[in-house]
């Protein structure tokens, strides 16, 4: 059956993704859910008008992020999360969770993609972690405190 994805759903795909799948697992877990819709010629051309403004939405919020990354550059993002007796956390600070203090601390809305970090702090201590958005960089610190 050919349906239409109307939020991203794992293993599946992307939102606004048409994808062919198996007509029990549409009519009884993804349509029922709102996660899909029937692939009609009407619900496609309605689709891709929406992903069009999506994307044109999401071309100006990056325009205007760019602009206020500089306000990024002197942000010091200080955390208190649990630790051992060594400096080590007992869980990691992720991208999300960052962004999560810089929209906190800054008002500023950083989708967690654009957070350039490898994999999740771990340690106690100041952390430079990069930025990224339409090729311009931005460095800001992560102080984290054991509690």
């Amino acid at each position: 059956m050919k349906i239409i994805l109307l939020k991203d759903v794992p293993k599946v795909g992307q939102r606004y993704d048409i994808k062919n799948v198996a007509e029990g697992f549409a009519l009884n877990m993804l349509i029922p859910r709102g996660l899909a819709e029937v692939a009609t010629p009407n619900a496609i051309k309605k689709v891709e008008e929406m992903r069009r403004n999506d994307l044109t939405q999401k071309k100006i919020e990056e325009k205007l992020l760019v602009k206020s990354l500089e306000n990024l550059k002197n942000l010091t993002v200080t955390l208190k999360e649990k630790a051992n007796d060594k400096g080590y956390l007992f869980a990691g600070i992720t991208k999300e969770m960052l962004a999560g203090e810089i929209l906190k601390i800054s008002r500023l809305n950083i989708n967690p993609e654009f957070i350039k970090l490898v994999k999740p702090i771990k340690e106690v201590g100041e952390h430079k972690v990069l930025v990224e958005v339409m090729g311009k960089s931005v460095e800001f610190t992560v102080k984290i405190e054991a509690e």
